[in-house]
């Protein structure tokens, strides 16, 4: 179907994604996608955004398995405007809103899954945002934690006081961080109602319609945070949970919260490479070209409510640079980017 919006787009970014030698291979980075808006992230996209965006991507790109588009790139066989799809963390609804989506375009996406929240735990942002979500009053006041005293009085200033708290709570270590955000749900006094998180059924469900499953820690932690040993298992043992669940290999791998620099470092990436996976992404913004490093490839969102805004920014990404070059056996280097928060918390 043309789209009289879209004209001359595509000779623009086929000439910034041409195919071959040249080509540059877009990743795009999702987390949820909710039957409808969620007034406190508002830039999770719904079904009928998400259903826009993949027949756009369809009708106007080359969609490619991540790990066909990698190979691609070694092999200079991409075609121009290829693009990748992604979901970090394994929320439930990739399953039950997402995957419809993707099965009725013809599209294949990767799903990286923190697997120690398959069985019913939730995740800390997620706990946050149901948090401030319930609060009965106007203002939450958290000085005696540390942790400001916040205005509730409409969804605007519970978006505010989520995301600063996400902040505040973000680089904590592992600990401290859980045991704050466990004090903060306690205080509320309520169970924790909807499943959020994918079941182990579900996973293989995915893994059955075709789709790839990538390893992305056990207990999502900020890897930097961590002692090398134990990086080395919560890499290591997402990926053989994943590979018991599904029966097969699991070739790729995301970062945790994923800027290079900050969130992890070279000895991460040389864990990833020496554990055998074939390639990881983070979240620094760009497209991979064919001398990007295969174990920091870059991702991206497109944030816009408009079929326009939402191809002008892909375009925009596949003219950003591509990303660390990938080096010799000592480890690529490892460079700081950018992430975009209005993803917190992944």
């Amino acid at each position: 179907m043309k789209r009289p919006e879209l004209l001359g787009l595509r000779g623009l970014t086929t000439l910034a994604s041409p195919g071959s030698g040249k080509a540059r291979l877009a990743i795009l980075i999702y987390h949820r996608v909710l039957p409808e808006r969620d007034p406190l992230d508002p830039d999770i996209p719904d079904q009928a955004s998400f259903d826009w965006q993949m027949g756009l991507l369809a009708e106007e790109f080359h969609p490619v398995s991540l790990l066909e588009g990698v190979r691609g790139l070694v092999r200079g066989s991409l075609p121009p405007r290829a693009v990748a799809i992604t979901f970090d963390d394994g929320y439930r609804d990739n399953y039950s809103v997402a995957l419809p989506v993707l099965e009725k375009w013809g599209l294949p996406a990767t799903f990286f899954i923190a697997t120690d929240y398959l069985h019913g735990r939730w995740m800390w942002n997620d706990l946050i945002t149901e948090t401030v979500r319930r609060w009965p009053n106007s203002r939450m006041d958290l000085t005696p934690m540390g942790l400001g005293n916040w205005s509730l009085a409409d969804d605007g200033s519970r978006r505010d006081a989520r995301l600063g708290l996400i902040n505040a709570l973000r680089y904590l270590p592992f600990d401290d961080r859980e045991r704050n955000v466990k004090a903060l749900w306690e205080m509320l006094d309520v169970s924790q109602e909807p499943r959020l998180m994918m079941a182990p059924h579900e996973v293989r469900a995915l893994a059955g319609a075709g789709m790839e499953i990538g390893a992305h820690t056990r207990s999502h932690p900020i890897l930097s945070n961590l002692e090398p040993g134990t990086a080395r298992e919560e890499i290591a043992g997402s990926r053989a949970a994943l590979e018991d669940l599904v029966g097969g290999p699991c070739r790729l791998f995301a970062y945790p919260n994923g800027c290079p620099g900050r969130d992890y470092g070279a000895e991460h990436v040389r864990m990833v490479r020496e554990l055998g996976f074939e390639a990881a992404v983070s979240t620094q913004w760009g497209a991979a070209g064919r001398r990007t490093c295969p174990y920091q490839l870059p991702r991206f969102t497109p944030w816009n409510e408009t079929p326009k805004g939402f191809y002008l920014g892909l375009l925009r990404n596949l003219l950003r640079g591509t990303g660390p070059v990938a080096s010799g056996a000592s480890g690529p280097a490892v460079r700081g980017s950018a992430e975009d928060t209005r993803s917190p918390g992944h």
